[in-house]
């Protein structure tokens, strides 16, 4: 953790008042948290260096390398089929991109901070809701009915479009009349989209995607970029454009020009879960985000939870053993652990340097690891409300026309109170989609906190101008270099993933990595598949 003292910028006018005075930058001294989950462990990894003797050898039945949601999914799982002889290992971070925080009472998410409602097929993710609470009754029915404190309530989102907001984050007010007739056009067709098969009887968009078709006529959608698909149908909107482009950026990390057209569409028509109580693509959220549901994971399992991260995985004579070390005072402790079966719950490129031998199971590194796009999320602690423009009002979701900031949430939009709390957290993020992956990384460790709060803050300053840096008690900057998957063309017919998919043997491997972009109804499935073929 880096703590520095800077100053926080309040905005500038740009122009002198109508009376001559010159417009003065108003500056807040802020000491700003900046966060790099990971950093000390992955460069320990990275650049291989000798760790001291074991200083203990542990021993279980299964080991759990990784608390993501797919390590925490299967030791879920496991522990629910009445399995209580397994070790989770934390890994570089608690809870992945699942993590969150807090300011005193006020929880904010680091990661992730919404799911959609699951459709049918997504049994697995309705089985976790179902004994987590979320989902009340009628689990596996087409609309189940879900707590009404998770689900999304209204107003749920706003775009700041032309110096305006507007409701939504499809621009439509001031859009010529030939854009919005494309915008039915495109929403028309992925309608219809939803409902088609393939040769094999299978969706052709699904969740998990181990579940869609794989009718070759359609996987021909992942030989172009989701930005050819929409310019060989004619869409020329630009209005819609940005819109598509904003969600390939919001779900993957990466524009629409770098994302695979069937992923690109798969966003849209993949998803479609109902409920009794809510409309149709409605979704779930807490004020921290999906941290909710990885401790609420973990609290059901009852896993031994254990700090460390594994350097080196390898079968043994009776299994597996892992050689893992866990940071003490910034020096290593290294120690054994050794099981019938490992859960390999961890990021393809951490995975890569920690299995031994990998290719051995058809995946070579050097071909098939995934393009990782880098996250930056920012949480400021608010000591009151911004003042608001215009008539629509403060949404869960605030986006900005524009790049490469994804908008804003706010972590107390879900508090049922008579009256708004006095403070908030607005979480700020921001995809480095302007920049190549390897590149934003690098800006990462070389930019100074003035630089990533000014980025991470551009949104907020467009919306709320000079007069937001008062509102601002406390800001926490949340890196992540290596942040999601993105599901580049060709990512589908990836041989390795295909390979670590079907994999059953001593090492399991379970990360939404496997399906080639990073969301909680993947990461849930491979656990939850672990998980039952170490129970067999």
């Amino acid at each position: 953790m880096l703590r520095r003292s800077f100053l926080l910028w309040a905005g500038a006018s740009g122009a002198t008042a109508a009376a001559g005075v010159a417009g003065f930058l108003r500056w807040q001294e802020i000491t700003p948290n900046v966060n790099m989950p990971g950093r000390d462990e992955g460069h320990l990894l990275r650049d291989r260096k000798a760790l001291p003797p074991p200083s203990q050898t542990l021993e279980t039945d299964v080991m759990i390398l990784g608390s993501g949601i797919a390590g925490l999914t299967a030791a879920w799982k496991m522990a629910k089929e009445g399995k209580r002889d397994f070790l989770m290992l934390d890994g570089p971070q608690p809870y992945g991109n699942a993590a969150g925080g807090s300011f005193g009472e006020l929880a904010f998410p680091t990661g992730a901070h919404y799911l959609p409602l699951p459709t049918q097929e997504c049994f697995h993710v309705r089985e976790i809701l179902t004994d987590l609470g979320v989902i009340q009754r009628d689990a596996m029915a087409q609309r189940p009915y879900y707590d009404e404190r998770a689900v999304l309530h209204a107003p749920e989102e706003r775009l700041l479009f032309n110096g305006q907001w507007q409701e939504g984050l499809v621009p439509h007010e001031g859009v010529p009349a030939q854009e919005l007739e494309e915008h039915k056009r495109f929403f028309a067709e992925v309608e219809q989209l939803r409902q088609v098969r393939g040769s094999d009887g299978k969706r052709v968009f699904a969740f998990p995607t181990v579940n869609s078709s794989d009718d070759a006529a359609w996987l021909k959608l992942d030989a172009i970029s989701f930005k050819q698909w929409i310019e060989q149908k004619g869409y020329r909107s630009p209005s819609l454009h940005w819109y598509l482009n904003y969600c390939c950026r919001d779900d993957y990390g990466a524009r629409y020009d770098k994302v695979s057209a069937w992923a690109g569409l798969h966003y849209f028509c993949g998803r479609g879960g109902e409920a009794a109580n809510a409309g149709q693509g409605a979704w779930l959220t807490w004020p921290g985000g999906l941290q909710t549901l990885a401790s609420g994971l973990e609290r059901r399992a009852g896993a031994q939870r254990l700090k460390g991260t594994a350097v080196s995985l390898k079968r043994a004579d009776k299994g597996v053993e892992a050689l893992c070390f866990a940071l003490e005072g910034g020096q290593p402790r290294s120690f054994l652990v050794r099981a019938r079966k490992a859960i390999c719950a961890m990021p393809l490129y951490v995975a890569a340097r920690v299995v031994e031998n990998i290719a051995s199971y058809g995946f070579n590194p050097a071909q098939h690891i995934p393009v990782y796009a880098p996250w930056m999320v920012a949480n400021f602690l608010l000591k009151r409300f911004p003042e608001e423009r215009g008539q629509t009002p403060l949404s869960w979701d605030n986006v900005v026309y524009g790049e490469p900031g994804l908008g804003y949430v706010v972590s107390t939009h879900q508090d049922i109170r008579v009256r708004p709390p006095e403070k908030t957290v607005f979480s700020s993020y921001v995809a480095l989609s302007d920049r190549t992956p390897s590149g934003a990384r690098r800006w990462m460790i070389s930019a100074s906190p003035q630089e990533l709060l000014a980025l991470a803050g551009a949104d907020l300053k467009a919306a709320y101008g000079a007069n937001f840096a008062s509102c601002v008690e406390r800001v926490d900057i949340t890196l992540r270099g290596h942040a999601m998957a993105s599901p580049s063309p060709g990512f589908r017919s990836d041989a390795g993933l295909r390979a670590l998919r079907e994999l059953d043997g001593p090492i399991l491997f379970a990360h939404s990595d496997l399906s080639g972009f990073s969301v909680f109804e993947e990461a849930s499935w491979w656990g939850y598949r672990a998980a039952r073929l170490a129970l067999n």
